[in-house]
């Protein structure tokens, strides 16, 4: 900063602008007069304006900028002696005018400082067009609008039942406010739709600091949070033409401020659109928003933290009604595979515990369960939810359960999650033995094909099925259970009541006692030792996969035996092999 020599205080605040390249070195210098300069683009790009230095007076003892080994005066541009451009433009921002009249040194008519603001927008805005680097311009006007709201710069005090008076004052405080909101939508269209990641959540971060800065020092004396700028900016995160998850999830980072989730939920039903159905990308888009402003039961009770406004209670009741009007106009929306996958995901993770009546889902549930796949399964988890916590009656739940165990659910994401659900639905001792039997069989079955990580899985759920069913054990050595080539059990049929589960015998379990890997064969064999007195713990194998098993084998160590009374000298005998020995090496 460079220093009035009297008052001893900040008298410019030096900003350094980058520039574009230019094709003639002659003209990769400003001109002195504060007019605007055109430079032709050597990409062949459209030539614009660059914003030229403010001129102001500057102290003699003040001097210049030193910029490798030439000095540089206010109002100039640095210029690279090798390449002949101009490498940043010396931008100087005044400060405030002091008390004293006589030694004021700043212009107190506001005009010089209305033309730096208007250069430094248009190179934002210049800049948002071109897809190039907002850093330098967005900062700028960063700086100069929080300073103009902390001072109140731009705050018009109205009186109630009188008129107010006109001014030149109130004519440029009137000037600034719309500055003020030309530049935030500049920045939450232009600046949060970059096609930079860095670029729009530098973006995204300002805009945040200009909405606490507001509602800390607010344009009028009644204004409170700055609704309508925060629903500018989450609109900008819903674009139809493309993902944002990663600026939602920079968002994200906002919400664990409760007057942020409080303000978001003001404005959110009013972001869903009613009238029309939105494509898929702006579905999955709000769908990953609403995630990021929804909380869990854990929220409210943690430390509440605030940005801008220190809430007394968090209204829950206010917020819940918003989500569930909000969650309502969702469930109206056409849903592809992507965003119905997203939808059952978020309802079960972070919805369903706000919801007013939830049982209303049972049917959106039951039509999930017929998709397949992933789908299948979530809805099954919602179905679970509804009939532990809201006595749902489902009178073919385990039939559905059993046709979901297919060769392709080793294969889907959400494996672990039926493994576990089933050993919850399966968990009474009081179900049919015939059905479970089936489901015993079945899985058993599946195992023969199974990866290596899931065949401990199934063969530990399938001795806890056991132990809760000890008649089941007639399935071991059962006399006319049948070999492999006439197994009674039928495979394909969908009723698990109608597929001879309780005629046949686990031979699949004891072929498996021969397999290649000795931790499956040890789990195998638990058909021939005695059962241990608990069950074993399915949460401890749900997680493994193939690279677990190959550590765990590898890092085994294994005795060693002498094979050979004197170490070899060559890896192929003495007859007919000198020839390969020449081009291999034993070590």
């Amino acid at each position: 900063m460079l220093l009035c020599r009297d008052l001893r205080r900040p008298l410019f605040t030096v900003l350094m602008i980058p520039t574009p390249v230019v094709s003639s070195p002659e003209r990769s210098v400003f001109p002195t007069d504060g007019r605007w300069s055109r430079f032709r683009r050597t990409d062949g790009g459209v030539p614009g304006p660059l914003p030229p230095a403010l001129h102001g007076p500057v102290d003699s003892d003040a001097g210049g900028l030193e910029s490798g080994t030439k000095r540089v005066s206010a109002g100039r541009t640095v210029v690279c002696r090798d390449l002949c451009r101009p490498l940043f433009t010396v931008l100087l921002i005044p400060t405030p005018v002091v008390s004293s009249p006589e030694r004021s040194v700043v212009p107190t008519d506001g005009r010089d400082r209305s033309a730096l603001l208007e250069e430094i927008v248009a190179s934002f805005k210049d800049s948002c067009a071109r897809m190039a680097s907002i850093h330098p311009s967005l900062l700028a006007l960063e700086l100069v609008f929080t300073e103009l709201l902390r001072r109140n710069e731009m705050r018009i005090e109205v009186q109630p039942l009188k008129p107010v008076a006109e001014s030149s004052e109130l004519a440029h405080k009137q000037w600034l406010q719309n500055q003020y909101k030309e530049v935030f939508s500049a920045i939450v269209e232009g600046g949060c739709g970059h096609e930079r990641p860095t670029e729009s959540a530098l973006a995204l971060a300002t805009a945040m600091k200009l909405i606490a800065a507001e509602c800390q020092s607010p344009l009028e004396l009644t204004a409170g949070f700055p609704l309508a700028k925060l629903k500018l900016l989450l609109q900008a995160l819903l674009p139809s033409d493309r993902p944002n998850a990663n600026l939602i999830n920079r968002f994200q980072e906002y919400t664990v401020h409760q007057d942020v989730v409080y303000f978001c939920w003001k404005v959110m039903p009013s972001l869903a659109p009613k009238e029309f159905a939105p494509n898929s990308q702006f579905v999955q888009n709000f769908l990953t928003l609403f995630s990021a402003v929804c909380f869990s039961k854990e929220f409210l009770e943690e430390t509440p933290c605030f940005l801008c406004i220190e809430l007394q209670q968090l209204d829950y009741a206010y917020i819940r009604k918003h989500i569930n009007k909000t969650w309502s106009c969702i469930m109206n929306w056409t849903h592809d595979e992507v965003s119905h996958r997203q939808l059952l995901v978020l309802l079960l993770e972070k919805v369903l515990i706000h919801l007013d009546k939830p049982v209303l889902l049972t049917d959106f549930l039951m039509d999930s369960l017929d998709v397949g796949g992933a789908i299948s399964l979530l809805a099954l988890q919602g179905i679970f939810v509804l009939i532990q916590q809201h006595n749902l009656t489902y009178p073919n739940i385990y039939e559905k359960l059993y046709s979901m165990f297919e060769p392709e659910i080793f294969h889907a994401k959400f494996k672990a999650r039926l493994f576990y659900l089933a050993d919850i639905f399966l968990s009474s001792s009081h179900l049919p033995e015939g059905l479970v039997a089936a489901f015993v069989k079945r899985l058993a079955r599946l195992a023969l094909i199974a990866p290596p990580q899931d065949i401990v899985i199934i063969l530990r759920f399938i001795g806890n099925l056991i132990m809760r069913h000890p008649a089941l054990k007639r399935l071991f050595f059962h006399p006319n259970g049948g070999e492999v080539s006439q197994d009674p059990f039928i495979m394909d049929e969908r009723d698990p009541s109608k597929s001879n589960a309780l005629d046949s015998s686990l031979w699949e379990v004891a072929t498996l006692q021969s397999h290649v890997l000795p931790s499956i064969a040890t789990a195998a064999r638990f058909i021939s030792n005695p059962f241990p007195s608990v069950e074993w713990d399915l949460a401890s194998v749900l997680e493994i996969n193939e690279n677990d098993i190959f550590d765990k084998e590898i890092s085994k160590k294994s005795k060693e035996f002498a094979l050979n009374l004197e170490r070899p000298a060559s890896m192929f005998l003495y007859c007919g092999g000198e020839k390969s020995s020449q081009y291999w090496k034993l070590f």
